[in-house]
């Protein structure tokens, strides 16, 4: 039997397997990724999370949608990787590396954890989109819905303001503009209604995964898209299905968000057994 273990993580109920193959364990395939992320053949998740060696860095993060394909940042897991680390006496503040950019973090004696993303990218070919456009107002038309920004936080996200979220059908708009031919590598969509106060209401269908209870860089591109269009000043409070992010962006810079990171439980896995049928 090949044993892997494993811990099971979430963040307002974005829930993750995290794998650490610092000590050099096979990747594993899109194949299996898929099965683990199964809720009925496999753990269960919505993403997959390899930690790997990193010269400069505590671990390099590696993140897998539910469908095996591989994604660029996801906030929520990395919040949870830093207090593992954390956990497993790696220090309070562990740096993480990803192919969005080195990440800073620091886990609060709460449980609570913050991580300063690297700075969003705001143009047209860095989203990406198929042509050049205003990426304040993207020229995807969805009807009864104003255009979207465009925002980049290592994956691509178009975030729609709605006056009413509720009674959206965020699962079946979603997934028709996630696949949509203007983003050529997919894109997370988000629909945000901004409330009295600091708050903004959120909801996100992820390219790969599908509609999560909280999506941690949705959060962050909804809140830098806010600022942007100048619907809040610098931060607010990102209020998912999942539970609250507190994310805050000066309009330059790193997106600074802080949030939750609890364990589910840990455990190991044989790939042949989760293969064999």
């Amino acid at each position: 039997m090949c044993s892997v273990p494993f811990v099971k993580m979430q963040g307002c109920g974005n829930d993750f397997v995290i794998i650490d193959r610092r000590a050099g364990s096979p990747a594993p395939s899109p194949e299996l990724i898929r099965r683990l992320a199964d809720r009925h053949r496999g753990i269960g998740c919505d993403q997959l999370v390899l930690l790997e060696p990193a010269a400069e860095a505590a671990a390099r993060l590696r993140f897998f949608n539910a469908d095996g394909g591989e994604a660029g940042a996801c906030g929520n897991a990395t919040r949870c990787v830093a207090r593992l680390l954390a956990d497993t006496g790696e220090g309070r503040e562990p740096v993480l590396a990803s192919a969005a950019g080195r990440i800073p973090t620091r886990v609060g004696d709460d449980g609570r954890v913050t991580v300063w993303l690297p700075p969003p990218r705001l143009t047209w070919n860095e989203i990406p989109v198929a042509e050049p456009c205003d990426t304040l107002a993207l020229p995807v038309a969805v009807p009864g819905l104003p255009p979207p920004v465009g925002v980049n936080m290592g994956n691509p996200h178009a975030v729609f303001f709605v006056e009413e979220l509720e009674g959206l059908d965020v699962e079946r708009l979603g997934s028709r503009i996630a696949r949509h031919p203007f983003f050529p590598e997919g894109v997370n969509v988000g629909f945000a209604q901004p409330r009295e106060g600091d708050g903004i209401r959120l909801r996100v269908f992820e390219r790969g995964s599908g509609l999560t209870l909280a999506c941690g860089s949705g959060a962050c591109a909804a809140l830098v898209a806010a600022v942007r269009r100048g619907l809040v000043e610098k931060g607010a409070r990102l209020i998912l299905d999942g539970g609250v992010l507190e994310i805050s962006w000066p309009g330059e810079g790193p997106v600074e968000m802080t949030g939750p990171a609890a364990y589910c439980f840990r455990g190991t896995f044989d790939p042949r057994e989760l293969l064999s049928d």
